[in-house]
C-alpha cells in the first residue's frame, strides 16, 4: 500500500509523468510558498530545449523567482521526485529554499545524500532542511520503467 503523498509531491509526480511522455528523464519539481500554495512546477526539458540546465528543479526555481520578483525564495519549499544533482543543489542554496523534499536517492548523480553532499560542505552558505524518501518507491518505479523501455 502506498501512502498518500503531499499535494506538492503529487504535482511533482505529474510533472515527471509529463516529462516521460515527452521522452525526457521523468523528474518533476514543485515550489511551495510559505502559505503552502504551489507557485511553480516543472518537469525536465533538457532534450526539448537543448539545454543541459533545464532540470525540473532549475525550471521550477526560475518560475518561482520570476513570480515572486526575487532571486531569493526564502520561506519556500521545493518538492522533487529525484535527489538533486550538484547544479540543482547549488541553485537551491543560492535561492535560499527553506526545505527540500525529495523522493528517490540518486547514487550516480545525486549531491545531497550521495556524491559531494553539497549542503554539508563548508563553502555552502545556505543549506535547506532536507527530507528524503517522500514517494521513493513510486519515483524509483517510474525511473526504472522509463530506462527499461529505452534499453
Amino acid at each position: 500500500m502506498r501512502l498518500k503523498l503531499p499535494a506538492p509531491m503529487q504535482a511533482a509526480f505529474l510533472e515527471a509523468e509529463a516529462a516521460a511522455a515527452r521522452g525526457e528523464v521523468p523528474v518533476g519539481a514543485a515550489v511551495v510558498d510559505g502559505s503552502g500554495a504551489i507557485i511553480a512546477r516543472a518537469g525536465n526539458r533538457t532534450l526539448e530545449r537543448k539545454d543541459p540546465t533545464a532540470h525540473a528543479e532549475m525550471l521550477a526555481i526560475r518560475k518561482a523567482a520570476e513570480l515572486l520578483g526575487s532571486e531569493r525564495l526564502t520561506g519556500c519549499d521545493l518538492y522533487v521526485t529525484l535527489e538533486p544533482c550538484a547544479m540543482c543543489a547549488g541553485a537551491i542554496s543560492f535561492a535560499r529554499i527553506r526545505r527540500l523534499y525529495f523522493g528517490a536517492g540518486d547514487e550516480k548523480m545525486g549531491a545531497v545524500e550521495h556524491g559531494g553532499r553539497f549542503f554539508s560542505q563548508p563553502t555552502c552558505h545556505h543549506a535547506p532542511d532536507v527530507y528524503s524518501g517522500i514517494g521513493e518507491v513510486q519515483a524509483k518505479d517510474m525511473l526504472r520503467a522509463f530506462f527499461r523501455a529505452r534499453r
